[in-house]
């Protein structure tokens, strides 16, 4: 069964049109609708994928000129001088990369396209797509409060959402649309009327085992990077929560029940933890934004307390345990089914923090050329398509609004759109780029050993270096 197929008839995700975004939205949706990426086929990388003809898209109108409608095809020769130049030697330790047409889905370059090697956060573009074909784009991750089992008591059901907020209307948060608590106890008084609430059960049932992955640092939580991953949180477990960095508690479903207490003046000494009873009447509900959108926060921002949980939510979509283990086994078997072939991918986490992830880079460029594909059937829609949106902007956003701004690298910006990794003695950048001669290439680029502070800027010329390369 060819891959389009099978997207559209079991795994299809209602669809949604790019965020436009200032200069590379207008590169990305013109290639698609253009037809310059027509073929869901990646000989080499998408292993069984089939293709199907293509129907045709709506054109968009574009805020600056598009792409040529059949701009030409770098050559392998072409690339390999272009690229060799600046990919060889010792500079970036143990190196691994491809580049793909995304129009044909062959690869035009390749250095250890099979070496896994250590992703760091570009790890998460394995967790996005696995979470845009498990669950529908347009869904929701909801928190619910629902009657205890005792008059007075009320149970605080975590739903996933990590985007839930105790900030008041008008008040931003790291998230986009978030839920909020406040509308959250609203609703709860309403259904109780003049009843009072007494006590608050705190029911994070929804996911199993612990919090913190192994070999993930303790520090990271104090560091900002993670808080204990659990399906009822504030603002992703931070302690400020507009501070996109900042510090992170240790027990974020205990703080959220007690920010509900305050809302709905119940003693916080009276939160306990424990699980809702069956069938028991809903209260309340609020939702987060959609996947889609919380896609393309996690991979702009580079969160990995928002891939984490929506590891988990696939694993539980498809049926497995929402655990580090049950989500990492259910992301990796999402993209095989699909026909995106994982082999050689070993995932501790969703996020990439941990070190002993391992991710050829043949599988990053085989999502990100299927991410790059338009609609192959009446049946199927732009179901990997938020992952272009969220892919930062050289330059301008997200993890990539620092880079690219001397020297050889300058060329990349506004040109270059890439998820970015970095640990210790990790960095990789895998993302799309246009051209000299207005031709979208999808790319990833892997170096584990050097200091990232030295390999980034290498990285970052090699992707500048095919913005200006004709390569023919």
């Amino acid at each position: 069964m060819g891959f389009g197929r099978r997207i559209g008839d079991t795994f299809r995700v209602p669809g949604r049109g790019l965020r436009r975004t200032v200069v590379v939205l207008t590169v990305l949706v013109t290639a698609v609708a253009t037809g310059s990426a027509v073929a869901l086929t990646a000989p080499g990388l998408l292993g069984s994928a089939g293709a199907q003809e293509a129907v045709a898209m709506p054109v968009p109108v574009p805020a600056l000129g598009g792409l040529p409608a059949n701009a030409p095809l770098p050559t392998a020769s072409g690339l390999a001088t272009a690229l060799d130049a600046v990919t060889r030697g010792s500079a970036l330790g143990t190196f691994g990369g491809v580049v793909v047409d995304p129009a044909t889905g062959t690869p035009l370059w390749q250095r250890s396209p099979d070496d896994a090697l250590v992703p760091g956060s570009t790890a998460k573009l394995l967790t996005s797509a696995a979470a845009l074909l498990s669950l529908a784009g347009t869904e929701h991750l909801y928190t619910r409060v629902v009657a205890g089992a005792t008059p007075g008591s009320v149970v605080l059901v975590g739903g996933g959402d990590p985007t839930l907020t105790a900030l008041p209307a008008g008040k931003d948060s790291v998230y986009p649309q978030p839920a909020r608590l406040g509308d959250l106890a609203a609703a709860v008084k309403k259904s109780l009327g003049t009843q009072q609430v007494t006590s608050i059960i705190v029911d994070t049932s929804r996911y199993t085992g612990p919090g913190l992955a192994a070999g993930w640092d303790p520090a990271d939580v104090a560091g900002g990077f993670v808080t204990p991953i659990e399906p009822l949180m504030l603002d992703g477990g931070r302690v400020d929560p507009g501070a996109q960095d900042g510090t992170r508690v240790n027990d974020p479903a205990e703080q959220a029940g007690k920010a509900l207490a305050k809302e709905l003046d119940v003693d916080p000494a009276n939160v306990s933890s424990g699980t809702a009873p069956p069938n028991a009447t809903v209260l309340g509900t609020v939702s987060s934004a959609s996947i889609s959108d919380l896609v393309e926060h996690l991979l702009e921002t580079s969160d990995n307390v928002l891939a984490e949980i929506l590891a988990r939510e696939v694993a539980i979509a498809r049926g497995g345990e929402p655990s580090f283990t049950g989500a990492t086994a259910q992301v990796l078997a999402a993209l095989n089914q699909a026909g995106i072939d994982a082999s050689g991918a070993v995932l501790h986490d969703g996020s990439g923090l941990s070190t002993g992830d391992r991710v050829p880079p043949r599988l990053l460029g085989a999502i990100l050329a299927v991410a790059g594909t338009p609609p192959q059937s009446p049946h199927d829609t732009e179901f990997l398509r938020p992952i272009l949106g969220g892919l930062p902007v050289a330059g301008g956003d997200g993890t990539l609004e620092d880079r690219f701004g001397a020297g050889t690298s300058a060329a990349g910006r506004g040109v270059v759109r890439a998820k970015t990794g970095t640990l210790t003695g990790v960095s990789s950048l895998a993302g799309v780029v246009t051209t000299a001669d207005g031709r979208l290439l999808v790319f990833a680029f892997m170096s584990n050993g050097p200091n990232p502070a030295d390999a980034r800027p290498r990285l970052d010329t090699i992707a500048a270096t095919l913005s200006r390369c004709g390569c023919r």
